[in-house]
């Protein structure tokens, strides 16, 4: 894919002692037949399996043990050695919950017994709207990303997952008004006003700036974005670009696509990946499931299983919508052709 190369700038920075224990290429695992492809994200040195492990459900729709037997069965039979979090997980968010997805992360690289240079950690501070992440003005705190909480969100990620370092800090959400999230409207003048009228946005500068903090402690390796936009991407690229010594570049961005989420990766934001060499991380790349045809099932609709069922609201933008219509002449056409849809 366009959106990953080999190519390194020096708007990089490494972690002292952090060697890749992975080369670009594909190698050889028990679990597939033509062995798993490991590429180079974005500039940065990390050499990541072409597939990364999700985990934003862990400690909600499945427990602890089963999230780290998934993790565990993922590494050593698929080749997987790239796993995502966040800090607001597991999902849906609520201040019971907030952090178990990182324990069952804990347990899972305390389990590989010293070898944690082998798997690459992504995880993300979130964005405005929150009051109950762990911050140092306690509960009730408004989270938003200024230096203070984007360094807090970071410290408490680290000492749920063990400590040690994040090879992959993410911003999760942009901090200001930009449009197309979960199946919203894109982007309007009068609402990023009413939104900055409630609350300032955190300059790119300032987010930045403490981003690149975290690298300078040996707490970060690298930094990305998620659900960003073509301004956003270009505005902090070139910051880094004309500012190295006082901005980190960004080497990935984690947005949704699929066959049935396009627009907003291939109008703008893969040009922008392309030229400034930031890697895409396809979040949703079955749509929530449904790609897979399993929501077609009188089944499975009817039980609390399935995420889209077991969450009622959840994700509803998937279902009940011109999406399904979409997912079912898809599923018809592989259908005709003796194919499963995935």
């Amino acid at each position: 894919s366009y959106s990953f190369s080999s190519i390194a700038n020096a708007f990089t920075a490494t972690t002292p002692g952090v060697k890749a224990t992975k080369k670009v290429g594909n190698e050889p695992v028990p679990g597939l037949k033509n062995g798993m492809d490991y590429i180079q994200l974005g500039d940065s040195d990390l050499v990541v399996s072409k597939v990364c492990m999700g985990t934003m459900t862990y400690g909600e729709q499945n427990t602890l043990e089963e999230g780290v037997e998934l993790l565990n069965r993922a590494f050593d039979e698929y080749g997987i050695n790239f796993l995502d979090t966040a800090e607001i997980y597991p999902v849906p968010t609520n201040a019971e919950t907030q952090g178990k997805t990182d324990k069952a992360i804990k347990l899972f690289l305390q389990s590989r017994k010293g070898n944690r240079e082998e798997v690459i950690v992504a995880t993300k501070v979130t964005g405005p709207g929150n009051t109950w992440l762990p911050r140092r003005g306690g509960e009730g705190t408004t989270s938003d990303l200024t230096r203070e909480q984007i360094i807090d969100s970071a410290n408490a990620s680290l000492e749920r997952l063990g400590g040690g370092y994040i090879d992959l800090l993410q911003i999760h959400l942009p901090d200001r008004h930009a449009g197309g999230l979960f199946g919203q409207g894109d982007f309007l003048p009068s609402s990023y006003e009413a939104m900055k009228e409630k609350m300032e946005p955190v300059s790119f500068q300032d987010q930045l700036a403490a981003l690149q903090e975290l690298i300078q402690e040996g707490k970060v390796r690298y930094v990305g974005l998620s659900k960003e936009t073509p301004y956003g991407v270009c505005s902090m690229c070139e910051l880094a670009k004309n500012f190295p010594d006082l901005y980190p570049k960004i080497v990935s961005i984690q947005n949704s696509y699929s066959l049935v989420v396009r627009k907003d990766y291939e109008a703008g934001l893969s040009e922008a990946c392309y030229h400034y060499n930031v890697g895409l991380l396809p979040y949703s790349p079955l749509a929530s499931g449904t790609l897979s045809g399993k929501y077609r099932s009188a089944e499975v609709r009817e039980s609390n299983q399935p995420r889209l069922t077991k969450f009622p609201g959840f994700m509803d933008r998937y279902l009940n919508s011109q999406n399904e219509q979409a997912v079912n002449a898809y599923c018809d056409l592989a259908e005709r052709h003796g194919m499963t849809p995935t």
